[in-house]
């Protein structure tokens, strides 16, 4: 196996400059470097990655804290993670994938110099690891939205926009009375950032245009079937429904159609999801993209950005659009 030492004994140089040859730390002259790379080429000479790293301090690999908490959606985290790995194969980065929702994982990988760079996904409104992230000196994007002063910079879809168009969307449709059938209950405890700002935007479209707006906390299972059928018992004048769980969508949506056409009522559904999703789905009277792979691959962008210029961006939302009712009937 070819070794630094080759390369140097056939430049005839020393270790060292081969050395700063190959990470850029320090001047060398075009002569010197011209017979460098000609013994690397020659030689077939390729550093070991962790030498790369240890010359050049850096690793080449971003950090991703993907938390697969109950009541998330495995579907839509699958998709930001696949953006964000695509987008860093362009950009000449791997990914290092941190399956744990805590700091110490965050920790761990910084201070063990294992990355460049943080990602970090599930952002709680008021998330701890807001403070692990600032102290650790690493670069890093929240994938996110949270409350207050915001340190580190984020990427998300607009949420809150999406409350609004979702409301809107049904108004002109001509109902009065609406509903917001969400996120699980574990999720909307937990004030996941993307739940509590859709929840505002939605309640916030229903005051400006005059109707009435609840918003129900629903499983992600066949148990979805209970809560709508309790809240159409409860609440028999909501002909408005707003369904952002991709969960339970396919079992909302069937109940929902089927108690529209058992009572003869015009019920309307507008679902939040993944375009793959509303596709599969039938009954839909629109739907708003939530495009998972395009956030992750905004969130690889920005880290990219900084760490190649050292940037310092702020927010970068990616708002939401109607894309009409793509499923069979």
């Amino acid at each position: 196996m070819v070794t630094i030492a080759d390369v140097a004994q056939a430049a005839g140089v020393s270790i060292s400059t081969v050395s700063y040859v190959m990470s850029g730390k320090r001047a060398i002259s075009q002569e010197t470097r011209d017979r460098v790379e000609k013994a690397i080429d020659s030689l077939g000479f390729s550093p070991h990655a962790g030498a790369r790293s240890l010359a050049s301090r850096s690793t080449n690999v971003i950090g991703l804290q993907a938390p697969l908490r109950t009541g998330v959606d495995v579907h839509v985290v699958m998709q930001i993670v696949t953006g964000v790995v695509t987008q860093a194969r362009k950009h000449g980065y791997d990914i290092l994938l941190l399956a744990s929702d805590d700091s110490k994982a965050l920790q761990r990988a910084a201070k063990g110099s294992m990355v460049d760079a943080l990602l970090v996904m599930d952002v709680e409104s008021d998330d701890p690891r807001i403070d692990t992230l600032s102290g650790l000196g690493h670069p890093s994007v929240l994938i996110g939205l949270p409350e207050g002063r915001r340190a580190i910079p984020c990427v998300d879809f607009d949420f809150e926009a999406a409350g609004w168009l979702a409301v809107d969307r049904l108004v002109a449709l001509g109902h009065r009375r609406v509903a917001l059938i969400g996120s699980p209950p574990e999720v909307m405890t937990r004030h996941t950032s993307y739940a509590d700002r859709l929840a505002r935007g939605f309640l916030a479209a229903c005051e400006a245009s005059g109707v009435v707006g609840t918003v129900h906390a629903c499983p992600s299972t066949a148990e979805a079937v209970a809560t709508v059928e309790g809240v159409m018992t409860e609440n028999p004048d909501i002909t408005g429904f707003f369904v952002h769980n991709e969960g339970a969508l396919p079992h909302v949506a069937t109940t929902i159609t089927q108690r529209g056409r058992r009572d003869g009522d015009e019920l309307a559904i507008v679902a939040l999801c993944p375009e793959d999703v509303a596709r599969s789905v039938s009954g839909l009277a629109d739907s708003i993209a939530v495009p998972a792979e395009a956030i992750g691959a905004a969130a690889t962008d920005m880290i990219c950005e900084i760490l190649s210029s050292g940037a310092k961006p702020a927010v970068r939302l990616l708002p939401p659009a109607l894309t009409g009712p793509t499923a069979a009937a």
